[in-house]
């Protein structure tokens, strides 16, 4: 059971009743846990996919046929089935499908070379794959590496309307090398016929103690590993979002544009809706140009999505005269807001009749992704809000396990239910970052600077491994990114640590300004006038550069990794 005690020195149990802090673990699969709600909602929709709808029932019933598939072709229990597939209904039937049967799922991108597809499954000891079609190239050329004895192959037009279908088939499908059907690729929906030849046991497994879910991250020093969820993880992140969306119902719709392999999606946009009973609108490619296009014609009550989404939202043309009154919650995680971008969502909100604001949300693939998050009386712009009901925080020392004073910065440590198993065959780095205190309790220790204000508000300042020290000092490069996209004419900015002779690092920025601005003499002279007078001395760049994007990670961040690689090697300022 995680609740709140009354000897916590931050104030969060004011904030939740007792009844929804104390998260118990129901023993309950994944799958069990969307069968109890199909069973309450059975005709409502579950998945909208490109205008194609399935009910409740329906998913269940694919569910449980694909179950009897994986049986058929050999899958047991504790085995890992890879799906490689981007938000489509096969990923999501395939998903709870493994769960029914207590096999593990390993969630990859599909947009994933083919090197790193193939350390995938062997580090995972994979024996199935389900891949969308378009990875076959990638997959055919080391599948024979790898363990992998079965390959179901889903085309991107299996689950469109019909006409969609065709037109997709017509225009695309031809332009796509795919495997032919033999021992070791079987198209989907043949692979699902199997369900009929199988006449066993197909009764929910249920692992206690068991991985349900692998979701890979690079943690927190940047290496690639695979991150271990049971099926307490992910269904207590649905028990305590209850106490935080309070009004979401069965009635309600979620756009879902970030990834199953996400823990942000996977969590809070598939699996805590499902539960509640929520319509799913997949969106298996996003195009930032046509945001308008989707929210016009599905209308969701809920929207998730990393900033980028927001400032394409707010940027769109045809968003002008988009009423947004029926939105009920719009959540922002994956990386911060400044407070300027608080502001400026708001404002756009409220002009299109929004009664909501954008709600922070702040967690780690390594705690599903969601452990606090900004809303009802803990709302601060600028801030991560206080934690999901059941959850514990706090700010340590960096390189310890002793708490700084209230109102300090520090490391931010999480506790709570949604905290991983570990990492997958690296026991040293999951002792690194799961750590015992003195409390007995298993505290992740995230890698990320940030405070907590006597009213029990966390901040989230930065990566810690992100910090310039420049003669010393600790330069925090978000803190001189929100600094400077308050500027008006910036749309959003990048700072990077880059070589010195003397001082060891200096901070450079990299700027991207808004459409109806250009870099000229006074624009430039503008924002470094307003640096100086924000920033403290050390801090400021030593250097600007003007472009006209930055680049983006595979889920949409800013790669300042990308900006960082640009200037390794360079000398400076001899």
């Amino acid at each position: 059971m995680f609740g709140f005690n009354k000897k916590e020195k931050y104030p969060w149990d004011k904030y939740y009743t007792k009844e929804e802090v104390n998260i118990k673990d129901n023993k309950m699969s994944i799958y069990q846990l969307i069968e109890a709600s199909a069973k309450r909602n059975p005709h409502n929709i579950a998945i909208d996919y490109l205008g194609k709808k399935i009910t409740y029932k329906q998913l269940i019933q694919l569910i449980d046929k694909c179950a009897k598939s994986f049986l058929q072709i050999g899958i047991e229990e504790g085995d890992v089935v890879t799906i490689c597939m981007p938000n489509t209904p096969e990923a999501l039937i395939s998903l709870y499908a493994i769960s029914k049967v207590g096999a593990v799922a390993n969630m990859i991108h599909p947009l994933s070379g083919e090197q790193e597809i193939k350390n995938y499954l062997v580090e995972c000891n994979s024996v199935a794959l389900v891949m969308i079609d378009v990875c076959y190239e990638k997959v055919s050329n080391i599948i024979e590496q790898t363990n992998v004895k079965k390959t179901i192959v889903v085309s991107a037009s299996n689950s469109m309307p019909f006409f969609l279908g065709i037109g997709y088939l017509v225009t695309q499908s031809y332009k796509i090398k795919k495997p032919k059907h033999d021992n070791k690729y079987i198209y989907w929906n043949d692979f699902l016929l199997k369900s009929y030849s199988y006449h066993g046991n197909c009764e929910t497994k249920t692992r206690i103690g068991q991985p349900a879910v692998i979701l890979h991250s690079g943690g927190t020093t940047g290496n690639p590993k695979g991150i271990l969820l049971s099926d307490f993880n992910l269904n207590a992140l649905y028990e305590q979002s209850k106490g935080v969306f309070k009004t979401l119902t069965y009635s309600d719709s979620i756009l879902v544009i970030l990834p199953n392999f996400h823990g942000f999606g996977l969590g809070v946009s598939m699996h805590v809706p499902l539960a509640f009973g929520v319509k799913l609108i997949l969106v298996p490619q996003f195009n930032a140009k046509k945001i308008d296009e989707l929210i016009k014609k599905y209308k969701p009550t809920v929207i998730t999505g990393v900033p980028t989404l927001y400032e394409a939202m707010i940027n769109n043309a045809g968003m002008k005269n988009v009423d947004l009154s029926y939105v009920k919650y719009i959540i922002s995680g994956g990386d911060s807001l400044s407070i300027s971008k608080f502001a400026t969502i708001n404002k756009f909100l409220s002009e299109h009749g929004a009664k909501v604001k954008i709600m922070q949300g702040y967690g780690m693939t390594e705690s599903l992704a969601a452990t606090a998050v900004t809303h009802g009386a803990g709302y601060r712009e600028g801030s991560i809000g206080i934690p999901f009901p059941g959850n514990y925080f706090k700010i340590v020392y960096p390189n310890t396990q002793d708490e700084v004073p209230v109102g300090e910065d520090g490391e931010i440590c999480v506790s709570g239910p949604t905290v991983m198993m570990g990492y997958l065959n690296n026991e040293k780095e999951t002792n690194e970052v799961l750590q015992k205190h003195k409390d007995n309790r298993i505290w992740l220790h995230t890698g990320d600077v940030g405070c907590i204000d006597e009213d029990g508000i966390i901040y989230f300042k930065q990566r810690l491994k992100r910090i310039i020290i420049s003669s010393g000092y600790n330069i925090y490069p978000q803190h001189i990114e929100k600094v400077i996209e308050e500027h008006e004419a910036v749309l959003n900015c990048s700072v990077v640590g880059i070589p010195h002779p003397y001082k060891v690092q200096v901070a450079k920025a990299y700027i991207v300004l808004k459409e109806e601005y250009r870099a000229n003499h006074n624009i430039r002279k503008s924002i470094e006038e307003h640096c100086k007078k924000n920033l403290a001395k050390y801090s400021l760049p030593y250097e600007y550069e003007y472009r006209e994007a930055l680049p983006k990670t595979l889920l949409g961040k800013v790669n300042y990794r990308e900006l960082e690689e640009e200037n390794k090697g360079k000398k400076k300022y001899e």
